[in-house]
């Protein structure tokens, strides 16, 4: 059951607990305290989030980072994570040791972005910059319900 309260509440974050129990079956009582209780464990955080795709950014890339060396993906991630734009950082295996998602108002703020957060910084030793032509997927699902 917790985990179809989570989706449901992945859908409509807002949703009141009465609907959530009419949808289940279950009385509300139940459904407040499956989520007081995944709250509690941190497994659950309900949140607001701003849509990249449906705000004012114009400009998406997603780059594919390689670490200097003594220096941790970690490390490199804490300090990106400060910025703004960055949106998204994830620790991968494989060619890459972090990608991250970088939105900005214009072509200068991602130009901007690269000389001064990635390529005058002495942690990180290669950047793959592939920017975005086409979003065919809003990840944030704050558009659309999820069937």
């Amino acid at each position: 059951m917790n985990q179809q309260i989570i989706r449901l509440l992945q859908q409509d974050g807002r949703m009141a607990f009465s609907e959530i129990a009419q949808q289940l079956d279950v009385s509300e009582g139940t459904i407040r305290n499956r989520v007081s209780g995944l709250r509690d464990n941190n497994m659950l955080r309900i949140v607001a989030m701003s849509d990249p795709v449906a705000t004012e950014y114009t400009t998406d890339a997603m780059i594919g980072l390689n670490v200097a060396v003594g220096v941790t993906p970690r490390q490199v991630a804490e300090r990106l994570e400060k910025n703004p734009r960055v949106v998204f950082i994830l620790w991968v295996a494989g060619r890459y040791d972090l990608i991250i998602e970088l939105v900005s108002d214009d072509g200068d703020a991602l130009k901007e972005f690269l000389e001064h957060e990635i390529h005058a910084s002495d942690d990180i030793a290669k950047a793959d910059v592939m920017p975005g032509l086409k979003n065919f997927k809003n990840q944030f699902l704050l558009k659309q319900g999820v069937n």
